[in-house]
């Protein structure tokens, strides 16, 4: 039986794109050769990545505006230390939101000097702040869109004149927003987008060449940008699947399809959660994110007769990060409403039962 898949990632992907990820690794494009094992200068793989760079811009509305993709590895923990290599020269803003803020803010630091604008460690990160200050003589301002382990999501992003960057690694393409706010944009596949390995990174191109240090040729954005995203050998089947992933989109109705059936599962579950005595939810209400629920049970003695339930339903991934306990219900773009039934008529069960 097929799983009802809420893992935080590597997650959900579309079951036609694993058909067709699973056929070429079989005979790719009639060639006779996987995709596993095909040349990276292949003409066949440069189109793939062309075609993923081309459609990632598309799907976000940046074509035209000065800005290219790129698809990297290392994840989204290697532009935490990129970011800052290439953009950082005296001062830089950075708003922590969770764990991943935090270790971004960590590696900025060995680059200029850091300011904090806000946090909401106090908290345990349950909210996003408000109404925070961005000084005016910093290189560039940093946040995270959407915090996978807390369950929080930004709902609006600051007018800043600075260059604003941004963490989209686990709500890339599942809301509509104005794109073209950020400066750069950085989102690890393995959240939303593809298989992990590789890491989509969009860049305004007038941001670059501002800082004189040296900078390392793996590190350096101008480098993989000259060299379209080749300059080493790249996560071929990573990039690949991604690619179908984005064609998957494209074809159900682009992001603000996504975002209508986003908000309908997350409305779905966080109703439950609220109307039922038996489970409180983790995150501020207004700051709850469509991608992942957080939540706990009321009476943790009830604790066993509900994973049990759940696990029977055929549900997994529902366990939430240490960090925080309880649950998380991950509702990625290719988890289908049905899942989310499911879930919460095992919640409903739990009532009835206790």
């Amino acid at each position: 039986m097929k799983k009802h898949n809420y893992s935080a990632g590597p997650c959900i992907l579309p079951q036609e794109v694993f058909k067709e990820a699973s056929q070429a690794i079989l005979d790719f494009n009639n060639s006779g050769l996987s995709i596993l094992e095909i040349s990276h200068r292949s003409k066949d793989f440069v189109n793939v990545m062309e075609e993923a760079r081309s459609l990632a811009l598309e799907l976000l509305g940046l074509e035209g505006k000065g800005y290219k993709a790129l698809f990297l590895q290392g994840g989204a923990s290697t532009q935490f230390l990129m970011v800052a290599y290439n953009l950082l020269k005296n001062k830089a803003a950075y708003l922590n939101t969770g764990t991943w803020s935090t270790k971004a803010i960590k590696e900025a630091k060995f680059f200029g000097e850091v300011s904090e604008v806000a946090s909401s460690a106090d908290k345990n990160f349950k909210y996003i702040p408000k109404g925070f200050f961005i000084p005016s003589d910093v290189d560039y301002f940093h946040c995270t869109s959407n915090n996978t382990i807390y369950g929080t999501q930004m709902k609006e992003f600051p007018n800043t004149p600075k260059p604003m960057v941004c963490d989209m690694s686990s709500d890339i393409f599942s809301r509509q927003l104005d794109f073209s706010k950020f400066d750069l944009i950085y989102a690890g596949a393995q959240k939303n987008m593809g298989p992990a390995g590789t890491t989509l990174v969009v860049i305004k191109e007038d941001i670059l060449g501002k800082v004189e240090r040296s900078i390392p040729s793996m590190m350096d954005y101008q480098i993989h940008l000259n060299k379209a995203s080749m300059y080493n050998t790249p996560a071929v089947y990573a990039v690949y699947v991604s690619l179908l992933t984005l064609k998957w989109i494209k074809k159900n109705g682009g992001i603000a399809a996504m975002e209508e059936m986003n908000e309908k599962k997350a409305n779905l579950l966080y109703s439950e959660i609220d109307i039922n005595p038996l489970f409180e939810g983790y995150a501020s209400k207004e700051d709850r994110s469509i991608m992942n629920a957080t939540f706990n049970l009321t009476d943790d003695d009830l604790k066993e007769t509900f994973d049990n339930l759940w696990r029977e339903a055929g549900i997994n991934g529902l366990n939430g990060h240490r960090s925080v306990g309880g649950y998380r219900a991950s509702m990625y773009n290719a988890l289908p409403l049905e899942s989310v039934e499911v879930l919460v008529d095992v919640m409903s069960e739990l009532e009835r039962k206790a």
